[in-house]
């Protein structure tokens, strides 16, 4: 086997030996220990931390993470979850992954974790609170959630000696931007909701802590819009309550579970009057996070800091998406212009050719192909045939 360009060695008193590589997509972790004269061996796969791992985003990362032969321990409080993402988790790839159920602002459970798992070699965080509109209701919620999470996270990190973290952040932190499409030296602007806000000021902890601490590693990717399902139908988005999101509005719409869609604004300035976006595939923004997790763990990270925009590179509108979806699936939707949110921007869209080259990462399915994983998720939550 051939590993030479991949491999690592490190000493610790000349008694221990780790070394780890990648090979047939596996990360491959081996401990050499000579007592006596006689070598001990044990393997191991790379241990990664997936905070928020039962949600919409997570789920999808922890199955790219499996398949790259990775081994997961999700935290989740399960407050915009179900426990069931596990079984489905284990029914696409094989593995039931680790699982911790409680709140990440809890300090001491946050310690507890890092105790309990001391093999830890990356963290993928995930976990916050994200509706931008309910965030303009409660913004104390937002603040108190998403920036102490952090925090615990990064003290605990730091103690307990675990290097490297990939933060889930967001487009939100451009705010309406004046030229488009952005891209990372875009300036960020004021936040138009305390839940961009909360992405903005975490973008910065993160920043300072690891400016603070040289053996630390991060990156913020900033996400544009997720959309659609696993193909197996066997995680998607399932938000509980009144969808806060437009795809799954729209399938539950489709399904009969709402009366209609509530299209937010018509006078923007766009050709159609609706606010656009990049609607990107859940599965191929996972696969961004498989990437990163790749890149600080082999050392290609050429800061210890880096942001990344997530995209597709296409600007697409809200009555576009429901045309989209219209054409697609072949199910009318019943429809409504309605004031827009408070919170809201009124168009943006991604530059994605730094993270195209330097991840050598792409997002690749279709929109159309994107919409119907969404009605094939919907369909099968709600025993449509």
């Amino acid at each position: 086997m051939n590993v030479a360009q991949n491999i690592v060695f490190n000493t610790v008193d000349n008694l221990l030996i780790t070394c780890y590589w990648k090979y047939k997509n596996e990360w491959c972790f081996l401990f050499y220990i000579f007592v006596g004269g006689i070598v001990i061996t044990f393997k191991m796969n790379k241990q990664i931390l997936v905070t928020g791992g039962t949600g919409y985003i997570g789920s999808h990362t922890v199955v790219e993470l499996i398949n790259e032969g990775y081994e997961t321990i999700i935290v989740d409080d399960l407050s915009n979850s179900s426990a069931e993402v596990l079984e489905n988790i284990q029914k696409i790839t094989g593995t039931m992954p680790a699982f911790e159920q409680f709140n990440l602002t809890d300090k001491v459970k946050v310690e507890e974790l890092f105790v309990k798992y001391p093999n830890i070699e990356a963290i993928i965080h995930f976990a916050a609170s994200k509706a931008v509109g309910e965030s303009v209701q409660k913004p104390l919620l937002y603040y108190q959630n998403n920036l102490v999470s952090l925090i615990n996270l990064l003290e605990c990190q730091i103690k307990y000696g675990v290097a490297n973290i990939v933060f889930s952040s967001s487009c939100t932190v451009y705010g309406q931007p004046n030229i488009l499409p952005v891209t990372e030296l875009t300036p960020r602007k004021d936040a138009e909701s305390p839940y961009g806000n909360t992405k903005r000021v975490n973008e910065d902890i993160l920043k300072d802590t690891i400016a603070a601490n040289s053996k630390l590693k991060g990156i913020a990717l900033r996400y544009f819009n997720p959309v659609g399902a696993h193909p197996t139908a066997l995680i998607g988005e399932l938000p509980l309550g009144v969808p806060q999101n437009l795809v799954p509005f729209i399938t539950q719409t489709a399904a009969g579970l709402r009366d209609e869609l509530k299209v937010f604004g018509d006078k923007y300035d766009t050709p159609d009057g609706s606010a656009i976006r990049d609607y990107i595939n859940v599965v191929d923004l996972a696969k961004a996070h498989v990437v990163a997790i790749d890149r600080l763990l082999s050392g290609k990270n050429k800061a210890n800091y880096e942001i990344f925009n997530l995209g597709t590179g296409n600007g697409v509108s809200v009555l576009e998406i429901v045309n989209s979806f219209e054409k697609s699936t072949g199910v009318k939707l019943n429809y409504k212009i309605v004031d827009k949110r408070v919170g809201d921007i009124e168009k943006i869209w991604a530059d994605t050719t730094y993270a195209n080259e330097e991840l050598g990462w792409k997002s690749e399915t279709s929109l159309e192909d994107t919409l119907l994983s969404a009605w094939k998720w919907e369909k099968k939550v709600r025993g449509i045939k």
